[in-house]
């Protein structure tokens, strides 16, 4: 495995293209383009104030960058660098933007959420969508990039539309049974529309294309509810994570629940494996010591390095219990992630969070439980093959894979706390984001296989 040097770094804001050729940094008001394979600058834009969010067209040709502060989106093209776009809203202000499907329109949604304007970058023709609510997941496309749902809220009720993406025309409209929805997700397939309801209501609802209401879950009531939701890609298994600390499966045939994930404080079943994060102190040959120390031998004195033990089943695991009388408890299963080949599925639950629960579908049983010594900050399975990368605040980041688990000091001189990261597209390299650095990560061929 070798290491990138370190990148300055604003905002989390580091995104490979679709393509996987470039990579786009920001460094406060500075957009950076660079060659994933040499890291060479191929583009330097300077926009009109720090940059609060960035997103890659589906092509790679055009980066969409949103300040939200002014109410502005520029738009810069890596084919011509003298074209540029800006889009200011004005007095209705900016609260959330991103490319449709094709690349070509850029949805802008106003402050206060009155509504969404759709631009077209090829004929500079604006479309208005009335009534956006104001949720986590409130605009929803298909894979194919065919339809986008679109969550909506009007005297006092909730809606879905359906529009075609070529032609912005409105296919279907129609209300849900929700109190006050939350979020919308499709099936991979594009068949499904996943509907779920606040966090006071257990409510999952699933629509067809056309509004058809297929089926309602809901697993108890009077009780905090849904928390995460995650397709498999195969669109056969909706994995619903909740506030009690269970995971429900359903089974895109029937839509009844197949099985249900439990993630207790002691794991006892002498089939699962788990591995504990132990620390190592590191070596040093006296003949290496000089005084006053260099600085990579300071770094690499004072950086512990971990390993992973099999521990011993029972294991009780650090439980943390949440504070009942505040708002959005640190309780529940905040992040739930299929692995591309469906094999595998894994989450955290709050209640535990130095914990990463790996589940075998096949089986639907507890496979692998990761004990770190820290919290466990993000996870991201590689797009090709089943091998998950963890990051936990500190300057390692973990592997699992059904070979086994490994933890890797990044050798960085100062302090580099991985908080975030992101696979490329092929699976053989990766970036690791700190709140004002990153680096890139590449993984050997052997190790890609």
């Amino acid at each position: 495995m070798n290491f990138s040097e370190l990148f300055k770094l604003s905002g989390l804001l580091g995104r490979f293209s679709p393509d996987g050729k470039c990579l786009a940094s920001c460094v406060q008001y500075r957009l950076v383009v660079r060659d994933v394979n040499t890291l060479q600058i191929l583009q330097l834009y300077t926009c009109l104030d720090q940059i609060q969010y960035i997103e890659w067209s589906s092509d790679s040709l055009f980066i969409l960058c949103a300040m939200y502060k002014r109410g502005i989106v520029q738009v810069w093209s890596l084919e011509q660098p003298d074209w540029h776009c800006k889009i200011d809203e004005g007095s209705a202000g900016l609260v959330a933007s991103c490319w449709s499907p094709d690349g070509r329109h850029i949805l802008n949604t106003t402050e206060f959420h009155l509504r969404i304007t759709v631009w077209s970058l090829c004929t500079k023709s604006v479309s208005y969508i009335k009534y956006p609510k104001a949720c986590q997941q409130g605009i929803a496309f298909t894979k194919d990039g065919r339809y986008m749902a679109v969550a909506e809220r009007r005297d006092c009720k909730d809606f879905i539309s359906i529009f075609v993406c070529s032609d912005w025309q409105l296919l279907r409209h129609f209300d849900t049974e929700t109190q006050d929805l939350f979020g919308i997700e499709w099936a991979p397939n594009g068949c499904v529309l996943a509907v779920w309801d606040t966090c006071l209501e257990y409510k999952v609802l699933l629509y067809s294309l056309d509004g058809r209401p297929l089926s309602t879950y809901r697993a108890y009531e009077w009780s905090l509810g849904v928390k995460s939701i995650a397709w498999s890609p195969s669109s056969q298994f909706l994995a619903i994570g909740s506030y009690d600390e269970k995971v429900r499966i359903l089974n895109h045939v029937t839509w009844k629940k197949i099985t249900e994930f439990e993630h207790p404080a002691t794991i006892a079943n002498t089939k699962t494996i788990v591995y504990k994060e132990v620390e190592k102190s590191p070596s040093v040959e006296t003949e290496r010591l000089s005084f006053p120390p260099t600085r990579a031998l300071a770094s690499s004195l004072f950086s512990t390095e971990s390993k992973y033990d099999i521990s011993q089943v029972p294991v009780s695991l650090q439980y943390i219990k949440p504070v009942a009388d505040r708002a959005n408890p640190k309780m529940g299963i905040g992040m739930l992630a299929f692995s591309a080949d469906n094999c595998f599925l894994a989450t955290k639950n709050d209640n535990i969070p130095n914990a990463v629960w790996i589940w075998d579908i096949q089986k639907l049983k507890l496979f692998v439980v990761l004990e770190q010594l820290c919290a466990i900050q993000s996870f991201q399975w590689d797009p090709r093959q089943p091998r998950l990368a963890v990051c936990t605040g500190n300057s390692k980041v973990y592997l699992w894979s059904p070979a086994g688990c490994v933890s890797v000091q990044v050798p960085m001189e100062g302090d580099f706390q991985i908080v975030s990261l992101s696979w490329h597209s092929s699976g053989d390299s990766m970036a690791l984001l700190s709140k004002d650095n990153f680096c890139l990560c590449y993984l050997e061929r052997e190790e890609v296989k």
